[in-house]
């Protein structure tokens, strides 16, 4: 059993990387990817943890913006320390901060008014990587919201009055940052789409990003039924895709488990021997 979408306190998860480590531990996975957004901060800590054994892989999840509007994309096997990598990961920063500055500008307007010292927003370790998700869990803290749903349903989600649009690079950008630094690109939940037809639009979408250098799509996912893993293995390697799955495991909850899809399915190790093939065929490429 193995998770390759995992995020930590470095972005918008609540574990520190060593935690998130440790609980993986616990979960007896064999190996593990940190994924945090836009970000490769918590990587030191995360590769040099006690690993039992557990393969330990870096990696980012970038946003970019697709066909259909937002997009994300997951490198795996990375090199954190690659100069074009940290270059875009900054421009990411500054679009990032200017975004949270409107959302905070928008809230207070509205009614809520949070400052840059909130605690939700002071435990993250690169400033840069706050999200909608932090200013919920501020919002819940201090305006007695219940839950983060009801606080996207009101204020943060697509439409709502204080949603801010980010200003996003194009996917094949994300792509192509990932293979400079080494590593895979992988289209993360690739379902639902938001675009009309999800099916419909996954496929197109998938094409288009087969075409683009695109290495492989998250086929076994949190809110994916067995069918719809199945349905997605097809579509990966129709297009010549390999396929990945993790968790998207932001925090311990009953349903989101570290190596766990949805109804229980473990994602399962063999997805990793496929990533390893394409990473070995994409780094044979550039000597050839």
């Amino acid at each position: 059993m193995i998770d390759l979408h995992t995020h930590s306190s470095a972005s918008d998860g609540v574990l520190s990387p060593t935690e998130l480590v440790v609980a993986a531990r616990s979960a007896k996975l064999s190996a593990l990817a940190l994924t945090d957004h836009d970000t490769v901060s918590g990587l030191g800590e995360f590769m040099s943890a006690e690993s039992g054994g557990m393969e330990l892989i870096p990696g980012v999840e970038l946003a970019a913006e697709g066909m259909g509007g937002e997009t994300h994309i997951i490198g795996l096997f990375i090199d954190p320390a690659d100069s074009g990598l940290l270059d875009f990961l900054e421009r990411r920063r500054v679009d990032r901060r200017n975004r949270n500055e409107e959302i905070r500008r928008r809230l207070t307007a509205l009614g809520y008014p949070l400052t840059k010292d909130e605690p939700e927003f002071a435990a993250i370790s690169d400033s840069s990587s706050i999200g909608r998700p932090h200013f919920a869990r501020a919002l819940i803290r201090k305006f007695g919201f219940q839950t983060q749903q009801e606080v996207f349903d009101q204020l943060l989600g697509h439409s709502r009055p204080a949603y801010v649009r980010r200003a996003l690079p194009p996917v094949a950008a994300a792509i192509a940052v990932i293979h400079s630094c080494g590593g895979i690109a992988v289209w993360a939940h690739p379902l639902p789409c938001g675009a009309g037809n999800d099916w419909q639009y996954a496929r197109r979408a998938c094409r288009r990003m087969a075409r683009k250098g695109l290495d492989a799509m998250e086929c076994f996912y949190n809110s994916y039924s067995p069918r719809e893993n199945e349905l997605l293995s097809e579509m990966a390697r129709f297009n010549g895709l390999a396929r990945s799955g993790g968790s998207d495991f932001h925090s311990p909850s009953p349903d989101r488990r570290l190596g766990i899809a949805r109804c229980g399915t473990p994602v399962p190790d063999d997805l990793l021997v496929e990533l390893k093939s394409r990473l070995e065929e994409r780094r044979k490429a550039l000597f050839t």
